[in-house]
């Protein structure tokens, strides 16, 4: 089972997160179940390469 990291707060009414990969979408849920199947469902999408210009973190070893 692969899994991924990910962010998440509440908001007043809502939870919102984002996958630790791709900080720049966030999206949220009514609660944290819905919020993570919206993270599930985000990731295919972003991982798929159904959403162009996706910009990714990584690291970088330095001397």
């Amino acid at each position: 089972m692969n899994r991924v990291r990910y962010v998440y707060w509440r908001d007043d009414q809502f939870w919102l997160g984002y996958l630790e990969q791709y900080p720049d979408y966030v999206t949220q849920g009514e609660s944290l179940e819905d919020l993570q199947a919206h993270l599930r469902d985000l990731h295919a999408d972003l991982s798929g390469g159904l959403i162009p210009g996706v910009r990714q973190v990584a690291e970088l070893e330095l001397a």
